[in-house]
């Protein structure tokens, strides 16, 4: 496909708002419905129709019967199963432009962000329509007059809970490793965006995939995302959200049938700039770390961690660099960063950066509201952080980048593990010695040298400690939607 960038579509129409399941859009079954908000105007973009828990079981049901082994799903050819992955990205690559602007409307993620989203979700799909047909079991030569065999069979009914901060990609993380091992999808969108995954279900089906394989439940955490975590005929579910939420889920499982689980929680990311560093990198690559996607990013390095020699260099060079972007209309080019998702989110973060003030953190630059309307702040950032500070201990999930200032390598990496998290972390050292024995001792699911936030779909993705268990992208995702069956049978006679 072109890179050229697509036309942006201001105001565009919202052509789905109903519940998807069997192939086919349905109003809620309680009637309920529920807004959803452009964050960049507080004003209604429309009306959606609200899961909770008979719709959910509606769902389920199409799901299992989809799954049934006499259904076309079951019997199709995996490459066939790739073919309709491919076909799928045609399509989100026909609608770039519609889908990327619905994407910032309801988002408020700048439209260039989004055309990215849409491409890569699109690469993704292709990605794991490759793999669809190249799972494979294996034969084990055993002891006696006995063919044993293995087969890579899919778990069943997945049910995905995502969220609002990538949309499109979040879905295409969670469809890609499901669909191209054989499984049948029951996804939640955040309620805060769930159009364009309604859009999306509509597009497989124009891309020829069966009734009942997807399934797309808007609605709320407690009511819908219950009932899918509750439910005695989900097989497997997966999660990517706040580690309270998390919890709830695999508590849940425990409490329902043991049903599998992957969980992709939230971070408090070190990344760590040694004196030697190529200090223009590592300034724009810290930027970029926590401040794109209005740092809305799981895996955020927002526990910048500075040696002592270049710690007022890199404050001076990062507050230029924050001080220069632009945050403002989401449709502009010029624009870096749009607005927080909601006036929850932004509630949340104008209280951490008020908690940093009261704890004694020195304010650098930003800290403020932009504009009178819509959620939008200014990238942040705090010097002469302390450890102890609730801004160094929490994830704040916004544009607030905390500088923590350190004398030595053994030093900072026991500070850097010192969190429950373990999501992701960076080391930036023209010392390879030290980037390698740095990157091996951090507790972190992803580690980058010299980059950062590098996510690519051939590559493992997923936390240590309490940001989650499970990895999503790569072949290591396959992992987590496939379970191994061994068959063995008796033969007259062995020849080896």
């Amino acid at each position: 496909m072109s890179d050229a960038v697509p036309t942006a579509i201001r105001n565009p129409v919202v052509k789905y708002t109903q519940i998807f399941y069997n192939n086919e859009f349905h109003n809620s079954l309680s009637g309920k419905t529920f807004p959803t908000i452009d964050p960049a105007t507080e004003e209604k973009i429309t009306d959606v129709q609200e899961s909770d828990k008979a719709d959910v079981d509606e769902a389920v049901k199409a799901a299992r019967e989809a799954f049934k082994p006499s259904s076309p799903w079951r019997q199709m050819d995996a490459s066939a199963r790739g073919y309709l992955m491919c076909k799928l990205a045609d399509l989100m690559e026909r609608d770039i432009s519609y889908l990327a602007s619905l994407e910032t409307t309801d988002s408020g993620k700048t439209f260039l962000d989004n055309v990215a989203d849409v491409r890569a979700s699109a690469n993704l799909f292709r990605y794991y329509a490759g793999w669809a047909d190249k799972i494979n079991g294996k034969t084990i030569p055993v002891d006696g007059n006995f063919f044993t065999y293995t087969r890579q069979e899919p778990i069943g009914v997945c049910a995905q809970i995502i969220p609002w901060n990538y949309p499109i990609m979040m879905l295409a993380w969670k469809f890609g490793p499901a669909l191209c091992t054989g499984n049948v999808v029951v996804l939640k969108p955040a309620e805060q965006t769930p159009l364009t995954a309604l859009y999306i279900a509509a597009l497989t089906k124009e891309a020829g995939f069966p009734a009942g394989v997807v399934n797309v439940l808007p609605g709320f955490g407690p009511t819908a995302g219950a009932a899918l975590a509750d439910h005695m005929q989900v097989d497997k579910i997966a999660f990517t959200g706040s580690v309270e939420v998390g919890r709830l889920i695999q508590q849940a499982s425990g409490k329902s049938n043991l049903k599998s689980v992957t969980l992709e929680l939230g971070g408090k990311s070190p990344n760590i700039v040694l004196a030697d560093a190529d200090l223009e990198n590592a300034v724009n690559w810290a930027h970029s770390g926590i401040f794109f996607n209005m740092g809305q990013n799981c895996c955020a390095g927002s526990r910048v961690f500075v040696q002592e020699a270049v710690y007022d260099e890199f404050l001076e060079l990062s507050k230029k660099k924050a001080d220069a972007a632009v945050v403002g209309d989401p449709w502009e080019e010029k624009s870096e960063n749009g607005p927080q998702v909601d006036q929850s989110q932004f509630d949340r973060i104008m209280g951490y950066i008020e908690s940093g003030k009261k704890e004694g953190a020195t304010l650098v630059c930003g800290g403020t509201r932009v504009g009178k309307k819509g959620f939008f702040i200014r990238p942040t950032i705090f010097g002469n952080v302390q450890d102890n500070m609730k801004i160094a201990r929490e994830e704040i999930f916004g544009p607030v980048m905390q500088v923590l200032k350190f004398k030595d390598v053994e030093e900072v990496v026991e500070r850097a593990n010192n969190t429950f998290y373990g999501l992701a972390g960076a080391v930036f050292t023209k010392d390879i010695d030290k980037a390698l024995t740095i990157s091996s001792s951090l507790q972190a699911g992803s580690v980058w040298i010299n980059c950062y936030d590098v996510v690519l779909s051939q590559t493992p993705f997923g936390g240590f400690k309490m940001s989650g268990h499970g990895r999503e992208l790569g072949e290591d995702s396959l992992k987590e939607y496939t379970q191994v069956k061994c068959v063995t049978v008796k033969i007259p006679v062995k020849i080896s």
